[in-house]
């Protein structure tokens, strides 16, 4: 089969070079995205009379026949072509005939590659997006069930401060917010026109770079022809917003790890969405939570492959660029999995309140509340802070709780302690003082809520 650039060459190209060179066996999912170009683009030529009107919608006509044709499974990918776009160009000539040709006028594959990738990032991009704003809805939901239920704030994995599991959820919201916005500003990277810088200087042909940025929705024309064919960058910041989207998820798989193990058993995760051991009858693992955690290093390998093909590349296409496909590919494919998995999840965990209760006692969680209290009677924080820490290694070695010290046992620290100490060493007291803005007393969580429910 006679290669669209054989002209130059005397020798056939090897069959060892064709299976290392070809593209097809992965970049086949672009070609919704190529036939989308190519139409627009075959327009854009009949417009400008470049090509005739008819021979428009010939080629037209064809391209949407073999799209019908990928769609049905009929169509036969050949890596002998190369890639997806000489694949549908061979199709198109073979339907048309030699006026199927004519669609290559004034466009390189390096254009056509950066607009397909652009286009499918595009689509694909906000379908990320969806699933981040569907999963922050579903912890809202959880979130204002649980408003009233306390749990152990945790730093360095130690029991810190009571916080509700509200506001612990809450936090994850905020997170999955933040990698809302940078999907959503990335969006003005990738939603840039490459098409009619060709190989990379342009063309002589009067072609319309703005009519095709209209017909296909671009916001904004890459005026570079150089640029607009050499760079990834666009992909290389979807690989980044994306890796920090998996960074926390992982880190609340995680948790659903620690949790649902007996230590902890703050939650159980439903039968439907665990496994079992092939030796251990007893077992019931959170396979799911942990292959979330795992396939993190996939994503984090993606944008590291990517930076590290981009990284020495002269301008302006070099062939290394198509091995930025499957790094983009997996990683699309990783992050709506991933979402669309904990979507289902987090709806049917069950949170043990009465683990959460008990785990609340011990730990001493409550001195900083005694600490803030002296504080409010005139004792410089520092001061305070020593005070507090020598109460609280007379309870350790008591072994007792600090609201069971007596009045008198804490005056010998400080005699500015009176009586209505015992109010600030409850936990429910705790919570509710706590209102500081971002707190997690009940009233501001409710605020707290009331804001993420607009803004999502």
């Amino acid at each position: 089969m006679k290669k669209p650039w054989a002209g130059r060459f005397k020798e056939k190209t090897a069959d060892i070079v064709e299976d290392f060179t070809e593209s097809v066996s992965f970049d086949w999912r672009l070609w919704p995205y190529d036939v989308e170009g190519s139409i627009a683009h075959a327009r854009m030529l009949a417009r400008q009379s470049i090509i005739k009107r008819d021979e428009a919608n010939t080629i037209i006509e064809g391209l949407r026949e073999i799209a019908g044709e990928i769609a049905s499974g009929r169509f036969r990918w050949d890596r002998k072509l190369e890639d997806v776009h000489m694949n549908i160009e061979t199709a198109l000539i073979r339907k048309v005939g030699a006026v199927g040709g004519k669609l290559h006028t004034a466009r390189s594959r390096n254009d056509q590659v950066a607009l397909d990738t652009r286009l499918y990032l595009r689509e694909e991009s906000r379908a990320v997006t969806r699933l981040v704003t569907k999963f922050g809805k579903v912890l809202l939901r959880l979130a204002k069930k649980h408003i009233n239920t306390a749990m152990p704030g945790y730093t360095h994995l130690q029991r810190a401060q009571p916080v509700s599991f509200s506001h612990h959820l809450l936090a994850y919201v905020e997170m999955l917010q933040r990698d809302r916005e940078r999907l959503e500003d990335a969006m003005k990277r990738i939603n840039t026109l490459p098409l009619g810088a060709c190989a990379l200087a342009g063309t002589t042909l009067p072609t319309d770079r703005t009519y095709l940025a209209g017909l296909l929705k671009f916001e904004r024309i890459a005026e570079n022809s150089m640029d607009a064919v050499s760079d990834r960058d666009f992909v290389i910041e979807f690989l980044s917003a994306g890796a920090i989207l998996m960074m926390h998820l992982s880190r609340m798989a995680e948790e659903l790890v620690l949790w649902s193990t007996d230590e902890f058993s703050f939650v159980e995760l439903p039968d439907a969405y665990t496994t079992g051991s092939s030796i251990m009858p007893q077992k019931k693992n959170p396979d799911v939570a942990e292959l979330i955690r795992g396939k993190t290093g996939r994503v984090y390998g993606s944008l590291v492959s990517l930076l590290t093909i981009m990284k020495g590349l002269p301008l302006t296409y070099n062939r290394d660029m198509q091995e930025d496909k499957e790094p983009l590919f997996d990683t699309v494919d990783t992050l709506k999995g991933v979402l669309a998995m904990l979507v289902a999840l987090f709806p049917r965990i069950k949170v043990r309140k009465d683990r959460l209760e008990k785990a609340l006692h011990g730990g001493y969680m409550l001195a900083t509340d005694l600490a803030e209290y002296l504080v409010l009677r005139g004792l410089p924080f520092r001061d305070a802070h020593d005070a507090t820490g020598r109460i609280v290694r007379h309870a350790v070695e008591k072994g007792v709780a600090l609201r069971e010290l007596s009045l008198e046992e804490m005056r010998g620290f400080s005699p500015l302690i009176d009586e209505d100490v015992f109010e600030v060493l409850g936990v429910e007291d705790s919570l509710r003082r706590r209102k500081s803005r971002g707190g997690t007393s009940p009233d501001e969580v409710k605020r707290q809520i009331q804001r993420l429910e607009k803004s999502i």
